[in-house]
């Protein structure tokens, strides 16, 4: 009688064993997740500094900085809606700062608002330096001229002439009462890690209630006999 269990117990344990340690893994993932907004959150708010010379996205995303510049003729719209607002677009301009020619993202604007005329020239912006990952190779559709659907950075500073720097703003002087800034925050940052979690931990439970249920049923057939 106890080989008939031998084969669900190995099985009902071997799985038990895997399904938590899934979830282990994921519990060990949010604390690393949670590290590293954490770590982010600090930079983002951390006192201003210049651009750096040569700005590596490895090194200096989401790196706080003040920057004394030209903003240059040419706008890019990238399509997207905003609570509160409903449809619009974020502004992506050529930006001159002592000579480097880069990117800023000049924060958002209605839809209403893109024939309109928008201030350039001198300003002083803070904002934080960012390579965002918006893009999707199957679901994003091409640029249609000066229509964006995602801030490709590489692509923009082809378009543009300028390195492939994008400086976020938080705040424009003077700034234009027409765009709305769109700071960088760690909203858009995905932790799902305490979901996947939960339901390892639950799969393990259902695993472990089919396994229970599988010997009832032996042990009922056994019994019958």
């Amino acid at each position: 009688m106890t080989r008939h269990f031998l084969f669900p117990i190995l099985l009902g344990m071997g799985g038990m064993v895997i399904l938590c340690s899934l979830g282990t893994w994921q519990v060990q993932r949010l604390e690393w997740k949670q590290g590293i907004i954490a770590t982010i959150n600090e930079r983002i708010w951390d006192t201003p500094v210049e651009i750096p010379l040569s700005p590596r996205s490895t090194r200096d995303n989401y790196l706080s900085v003040m920057a004394m510049g030209d903003i240059l003729a040419g706008e890019l719209f990238v399509l997207l809606s905003r609570d509160g607002f409903g449809p619009g677009f974020r502004i992506i301009t050529p930006f001159e700062v002592k000579g480097q020619k880069i990117l800023l993202d000049r924060g958002f604007i209605p839809e209403s608002q893109r024939p309109h005329q928008r201030k350039m020239g001198s300003v002083e912006v803070i904002g934080n330096l960012h390579w965002p990952d918006e893009t999707d190779v199957l679901f994003t559709p091409q640029p249609e001229g000066d229509l964006w659907f995602a801030r490709e950075v590489e692509a923009m500073a082809r378009h543009f002439n300028t390195d492939p720097v994008l400086l976020v703003a938080r705040q424009e002087v003077p700034g234009d009462p027409a765009i709305i800034p769109w700071p960088i925050d760690s909203n858009g940052i995905p932790n799902n890690h305490l979901n996947y979690a939960i339901t390892w931990f639950l799969l393990a439970m259902v695993w472990l209630g089919m396994t229970a249920m599988w010997i009832w049923r032996i042990n009922r057939g056994e019994s019958l006999k």
